[in-house]
């Protein structure tokens, strides 16, 4: 059924081309482009991780830590490259959003009102909480401080630069955490975690790098199409690009992720489930927003770790609300309720936020 409906969205496609070449809507390109990453981004899981299954655990692993959230990096990068920068922050911040309160929040609902409470390793949710909170810090504080270094310009790009590097290697101390220091639990090698042995795709090498080669260009050309029509659609609908930005495009870039999540969770394999979102989470933060800063200066609109109150308002209170949720070892559907109580609350807020931002 997932995979039918993946071929029926890839339809999508010529249309989204029509729709550029002929100058049609803005809202048909957008639309059409969007969903067509939709399944894009799901074959460019599948093909990781066929590689991952052919690699052996420890590498599979790795494959998974760093192409885990390709889509979403990709759609980034041309945004960066249209200069569009406050897309940028807004899509950092709102995946990191919908992945702790929209996915969590989902799985944990639905694992729970099937099971009733699910269990899961306390120990690893416990890393995951204070990863999530080395996150927060990370981004928080060159926001903050920029505020009193700024108008220099210089000591601001150095405070982003200096403190990407700092998470990328706290980044890669977790990945050799996870692979080498601690043994890993059962159906799970890395930061990113694996589908369960069924759901994964049985693809040859061959296939498995062509698929991911053809993915990686096709999500880059309709993210370019996507990402151009973010502002005529903006003002053509009312939206602002920066709720664009924190709601639409993460559930763009990983709605294949989000769905598998919630499958596992009714299968009740919670402990998947949980590394899924905070994986993906943590792979955003630490992985994706210090490398686009690094990349950034090369596109020539330099990234730097600046987000506003709203957005730090939002990353704080999803990573407190998570962290309290995941500590205990265990979840039940109440608990996923409060998770999209507060996603839908940050929605509401961000739609009502002035397009001025």
């Amino acid at each position: 059924m997932k995979d039918r409906l993946m071929l029926i969205l890839l339809l999508f496609a010529p249309i989204a081309l029509a729709a550029a070449l002929l100058h049609w809507s803005p809202i048909l390109i957008f639309a059409t482009s969007a969903l067509t990453i939709v399944p894009l981004a799901g074959f460019l899981g599948d093909a990781t991780e066929a590689l991952a299954a052919k690699t052996g655990p420890r590498i599979g692993g790795l494959l998974n830590a760093t192409l885990g959230n390709a889509a979403e990096l990709i759609i980034t990068i041309m945004a960066i490259r249209a200069g569009e920068m406050a897309l940028v922050s807004a899509s950092i911040i709102g995946s990191i959003l919908g992945n702790v309160l929209l996915v969590l929040g989902a799985a944990i609902l639905f694992g729970g009102i099937k099971f009733g409470v699910q269990h899961f390793d306390r120990e690893q949710a416990g890393v995951d909480a204070t990863m999530l909170f080395l996150a927060a810090i990370a981004i928080s504080v060159p926001s903050l401080f920029n505020a009193a270094i700024e108008p220099n310009t210089i000591k601001v790009e150095w405070l982003s630069v200096t403190t990407a590097v700092v998470m990328l290697a706290i980044y890669i101390l977790s990945i050799g955490y996870m692979l080498f220091s601690r043994q890993p639990q059962p159906g799970e090698v890395g930061p990113a975690a694996p589908l369960p042995e069924q759901n994964k795709p049985h693809w040859s090498l061959p296939v498995s790098l062509s698929v991911l080669a053809l993915s990686v260009a096709a999500i880059a050309l309709f993210s370019e199409l996507l990402v151009g029509a973010v502002e005529p659609v903006t003002e053509q609908l009312g939206f602002s690009t920066f709720f664009v930005g924190i709601i639409l495009i993460p559930i763009i870039g990983n709605v294949a992720e989000h769905v598998v999540a919630v499958e596992v969770s009714l299968k009740n394999h919670m402990e998947l489930s949980l590394n899924i979102a905070l994986g993906s989470s943590l792979q955003i933060a630490l992985f994706v927003a210090p490398l686009l800063v690094l990349v950034s200066p090369l596109l020539g609109h330099p990234f730097v770790l600046e987000f506003n109150t709203f957005e730090l308002i939002a990353l704080v209170s999803a990573s407190v609300i998570g962290a309290l949720v995941a500590i205990d070892g265990k979840s039940n559907w109440l608990e996923g309720a409060m998770l999209l109580a507060v996603y839908l609350i940050l929605g509401i807020a961000f739609f009502f936020l002035p397009a001025i931002l």
